[in-house]
């Protein structure tokens, strides 16, 4: 969720010069944590690529085209206070044979300094935009880029890029060369796809080359013409999702999407709500490309990243000024920043918070078995829920755990999951008051009784471990948890024991007994079992007052 910045940030801007668009990012970077927001997004269709068909230089017209939306982009950037803004030209400028001189007309006109970057470059912006945005744990990770005017195909891990290709096709490249007839003809179709494949090959071989045997790579989708498919398939979703980034689309199911739009026209393409009318002009080639690449790969299944180049620029800025200590530690703690930086942005109140957080945790591995059966993955999910579960009071104290759902339903939680940050939510959602219903929303978003069992079992924990913390001191160093089973009238019934170390020789933890107590109702029915819970008296003569 875009946030506004403050005192604690640095205003960068990223401006990506494209063959189709030219686009603005505004980002407010966090020093402490290393990390950044996304405040503003702009972008503008200014056509580069539509170069003069004899000479290849960029035309007068869209030389124009750039410079008023550059002076836009610089005087918006201006307007939030940054202090630097970056920028790169990619395919249509560094192809252009008056390239050099557009950018020598944007310093002097505008004083923006733009980085003319090459194709090896603009693939390694690619990588640390996308690396910014989803975890690549120990799997291999294809990233493809489809431009206007050249397609990038990355090969990466959780330690480094194996393969940064760049090959001069792209969207409106391929459009000004085939795209005469719209619909294509039958036997243009087969030689334009024919073509595509030819120009591919040299890059899927590199990335064939590089991986070792057995690896089976996760390829990762960006940029306009991937968010445009995705959209489309995602409106015929029974629930669409609210954003892309980590939206999954089968082969299968995009091979049906670029049938259909082979038979469209221009103007029944424009009609789709999914797509803008000057993507309606130029998705045909940049499916194709994305199509045959796959078909090559032999995937059968992409998955979307919302960031690209321009994040890219804005982590290069980072590792550049020394705000990062290298690409790869920013990369393992996606998750963890985050979490923080969204818990920051609504005053949630850190030292408790990781309070909770250490108690939900401590509760979920000794608990195990008992009142949960997680095999590991809801972990995480519970510990991004307790840091969060109160960001709702940023809204309103009253019944804030809804307002908690809906904040982290519409946040940026980077590294997750669609599916993932539901259950984030949704964790964070059940921590107090009533039980998951059917007819909560918040419940029928969880797809799968897998899913929903680690929902009901994390958000258990995380109620048990607010109950623990119910005044601003902290008072409790640890847990000690034994677990016993016993039968009540032939009834198996689990006895939980609460033992807290108490963080000081002279604390009274009635309130905390007293709290935790009024738990046991919940624990029973959710739990499904006879559950007593206790607390362990503090020993007489310890506690205040005795």
């Amino acid at each position: 969720m875009p946030q506004a910045v403050n005192a604690e940030t640095r205003a960068i801007a990223a401006i990506d010069i494209g063959t189709n668009s030219i686009h603005l990012l505004i980002a407010a970077v966090d020093p402490g944590l290393g990390s950044f927001n996304v405040v503003v997004t702009e972008k503008a269709p200014t056509r580069l690529g539509e170069r003069d068909p004899l000479s290849g230089d960029l035309t007068p017209a869209a030389i124009e085209r750039a410079l008023q939306t550059l002076r836009h982009c610089r005087d918006l950037a201006e307007s939030h206070g940054v202090e630097q803004i970056v920028t790169a030209a990619t395919s249509a400028v560094r192809e252009a044979p008056n390239g050099r001189e557009f950018l020598g007309t944007v310093q002097e006109q505008l004083g923006l300094d733009v980085d003319l970057v090459s194709g090896p470059e603009e693939a390694r912006l690619i990588y640390l935009g996308v690396l910014s945005g989803m975890t690549f744990a120990e799997r291999p990770h294809v990233i493809i880029d489809i431009g206007g005017g050249s397609t990038e195909l990355i090969l990466a891990d959780g330690h480094d890029a194996r393969v940064l290709s760049s090959t001069r096709i792209g969207a409106v490249r391929l459009q000004r060369e085939f795209g005469q007839q719209d619909p294509l003809p039958s036997e243009r179709r087969t030689f334009l796809n024919a073509y595509i494949q030819g120009a591919m090959d040299p890059a899927v071989a590199q990335v064939k080359g590089a991986l070792q045997p057995g690896e089976k790579p996760l390829l990762v989708a960006t940029s306009g013409t991937a968010l445009a498919l995705a959209s489309l398939a995602a409106a015929e979703d029974p629930r669409p999702p609210l954003k892309l980034q980590g939206y999954r689309l089968s082969r299968e199911r995009l091979d049906q999407l670029v049938s259909r739009l082979l038979t469209m026209t221009p103007e029944q393409r424009r009609a789709l709500p999914a797509i803008n009318e000057r993507r309606a002009e130029i998705i045909v080639p940049g499916a194709l490309i994305l199509q045959s690449t796959m078909a090559s790969l032999q995937i059968a299944e992409l998955v979307i990243c919302e960031r690209a180049l321009r994040e890219g620029l804005i982590v290069d800025w980072m590792l550049r000024n020394a705000l990062l200590d290298d690409r790869l530690a920013y990369q393992s703690t996606i998750r963890e920043r985050t979490v923080l930086h969204l818990a920051r942005g609504f005053g949630v109140d850190l030292q408790r918070a990781e309070r909770v957080a250490g108690y939900a945790l401590s509760l979920y591995d000794q608990t195990r078995g008992v009142l949960h059966n997680d095999g590991g993955e809801g972990r995480p999910l519970l510990w991004a829920a307790a840091m969060l579960h109160t960001c709702g009071q940023h809204i309103n104290i009253g019944a804030y755990h809804k307002h908690t759902w809906y904040l982290i339903r519409h946040g940026e939680l980077l590294g997750y999951t669609e599916a993932e940050h539901l259950m984030v939510a949704a964790i964070a959602r059940y921590h107090r008051r009533s039980l998951p219903k059917k007819r909560h929303e918040s419940w029928q978003l969880i797809d799968g009784r897998e899913a929903r069992h680690t929902v009901a079992s994390m958000a258990l924990l995380l109620r048990l471990a607010a109950a623990l913390d119910r005044r601003p001191q902290k008072l409790i160093e640890a847990l000690e948890v034994s677990v016993s089973q016993r039968g009540t009238d032939g009834a198996p019934s689990a006895c939980i024991n609460l033992q807290p170390v108490a963080d000081g020789s002279s604390a009274d933890l009635s309130l905390e007994r007293w709290s935790l107590a009024a738990c046991a109702p919940w624990v029973q029915e959710a739990a499904g079992v006879e559950l007593e819970v206790r607390i362990a008296e503090v020993p007489q003569g310890l506690a205040a007052g005795a």
